[in-house]
């Protein structure tokens, strides 16, 4: 599904170039966003959008993969810079292939890590080649 779908109020769609979008979007047209690599493949689906309340930026995405209808779903916590907006798809694009993502660490709905810790923050950063917060 793509952040069009989700434009209750209407800011996406272009009316003479006035509205914030696509340099400004409200949070809740993102979550539900496919993300895709660059190859095309689909690497999952965004279910939540982290902010750090320090600094005020965005943090971490979380995003769901595998699973059927949000049963046996692994969830990830990526790093914010390591993702892109695909104006001409209308979704996210993240330059990953898909075996990577598969393989990076991720937790159940039931099991989310301390996303403040500095040194699980590393490691992720680390994982997806991203600088930290």
């Amino acid at each position: 599904m793509s952040y069009l779908n989700r434009d209750t109020l209407g800011m996406y769609s272009n009316k003479n170039h006035k509205g914030p979008g696509p340099e400004l979007m409200g949070a809740d047209t993102l979550i539900g966003d496919h993300v895709h690599n660059l190859k095309n493949e689909h690497l999952g689906e965004i279910k939540e959008i982290m902010l750090d309340m320090r600094s005020g930026k965005i943090a971490y995405v979380v995003m769901s993969s595998g699973g059927v209808l949000g049963i046996g779903d692994k969830l990830f916590a990526v790093p914010w810079a390591a993702l892109t907006l695909d104006t001409a798809n209308h979704r996210m694009t993240m330059n990953m292939d898909k075996e990577k993502i598969d393989a990076a660490p991720g937790f159940d709905k039931d099991n989310w890590p301390n996303m403040a810790d500095q040194t699980w923050a590393s490691q992720i950063h680390g994982y997806y080649g991203t600088s930290g917060v």
